[in-house]
């Protein structure tokens, strides 16, 4: 039951945000009654950090199998840019906000997450790509890994990207495409266009 309410919760979050989302929302979905949730957890901040946790332990094992499949560091960014396509294609341009703002445990979850995975992966990412040749070699990967993140939250805040513009998923894909060309050198292009101009992110 508790793994149902956690995963129901996530849906239901991504979808409107967590501000607007009850606990009552959450149990007439279920069918269940609220008793039956607070069995399990604490209070509604508990669940948004049970969610948290969930999902950012399925990125991290996402991201993982990309850099242990991927070629070289363009084919990583490539298909890492993919399945944050998939990842993002319902999200609300509310949830990291409401979760920043109203549930600082989750939001804890989710920064250190991204400081130690995610900054990590991509100035790794980088080193790598700048001893292929690949990368620009004046850049710094720290501070490019930590730029590619602010891009990151950037899409979510309104008065930078008005949603009723573009939807969350064409920012961040845009954001990213300009991100790996920012870092190419002229080798590292003609690996990249010969991925986006064939979509053979899989096997090139």
């Amino acid at each position: 039951m508790k793994e149902r309410v956690v995963e129901e919760a996530e849906k239901m979050f991504r979808k409107h945000g967590v501000r607007t989302i009850t606990m009552d929302d959450i149990a007439r979905r279920l069918g269940i009654s609220k008793k039956t949730i607070y069995q399990h957890f604490a209070d509604k901040d508990d669940l948004v950090y049970q969610v948290a946790l969930r999902n950012m332990t399925r990125e991290a094992n996402d991201y993982d199998c990309i850099m242990q499949a991927a070629i070289n560091p363009i084919q990583e960014m490539l298909k890492a840019s993919e399945m944050m396509k998939v990842h993002l294609a319902d999200v609300n341009p509310n949830l990291m906000p409401d979760i920043q703002k109203y549930h600082p445990k989750a939001w804890d979850v989710v920064h250190q997450f991204e400081q130690k995975h995610v900054v990590k992966a991509i100035a790794d990412n980088i080193r790598v790509g700048i001893e292929q040749g690949l990368y620009i070699a004046s850049l710094d990967p720290e501070t490019m890994a930590r730029l590619r993140l602010q891009t990151i939250h950037a899409a979510f805040n309104d008065a930078i990207f008005p949603r009723n513009q573009l939807t969350m998923e064409s920012i961040q894909q845009q954001l990213m495409a300009h991100f790996i060309r920012g870092l190419l050198t002229e080798k590292g292009f003609l690996v990249y266009y010969e991925y986006v101009n064939h979509k053979e992110y899989e096997t090139k």
